[in-house]
């Protein structure tokens, strides 16, 4: 499944300065506009900055640049400085609503997939529902070597392939399969499907 990453992995220590208050930006930005309660969609209409660009910035899978660090501090009532501070200690407990439209990571004609974990968790873990519509696939790519995807449908019937492997899937069965190599979840059923599933990445 293709949420996942596009882009090269390094570990924390070989982060450069800049890519540590890069990284600590995305995350404030992501806290502040939790703290709001704010949609992306709103943050977008206030600042300027597109919706899809503002996506990618909390998911740090694109680094603002100055002009549209500038925009999204004015949308918040802050300085660019006030991005750089460190944000306080927050709650044992992440919550996500059901109906915060930040988590949907994609809606198209062919599925929904919501993101269940917190997005400012370190992602080599990462938890999906999935609703497929009837007749539709989530056709991805293979994520990086050792990455494995554990699905369990909740509603429907699908059919799962993974290389040159597939099964078939029904409502309370679960499946765990390589993610390395070309894979993809089909709803082979009347009806929409609805799966969860988690990511692991090695």
């Amino acid at each position: 499944m293709s949420p996942a990453k596009n882009r090269s992995r390094r570990s924390q220590s070989e982060a450069t300065p800049a890519e540590d208050v890069s990284r600590q930006v995305c995350r404030r930005i992501r806290e502040l506009r939790g703290e709001r309660e704010w949609s992306l969609d709103v943050l977008s209409r206030a600042s300027g900055v597109s919706r899809s660009m503002l996506s990618q910035i909390e998911r740090e899978q694109a680094n603002p640049t100055l002009a549209v660090t500038v925009k999204i501090a004015a949308a918040l009532g802050l300085s660019v400085a006030d991005l750089l501070e460190q944000s306080p200690v927050g709650h044992n407990i992440d919550v996500i609503r059901a109906d915060d439209e930040s988590h949907i990571f994609r809606t198209d004609e062919h599925c929904t997939i919501r993101t269940l974990s917190p997005l400012q968790l370190e992602k080599d873990v990462e938890f999906y529902e999935l609703t497929l519509k009837p007749g539709r696939s989530l056709q991805s790519a293979a994520h990086f070597e050792g990455t494995r995807e554990f699905l369990t449908v909740q509603k429907g019937k699908v059919q799962v392939v993974s290389d040159q492997d597939e099964t078939e899937l029904n409502r309370g069965d679960s499946a765990g399969y390589r993610a390395d190599v070309p894979h993809e979840i089909r709803n082979v059923g009347r009806a929409a499907a609805v799966v969860f599933l988690v990511v692991i990445y090695r």
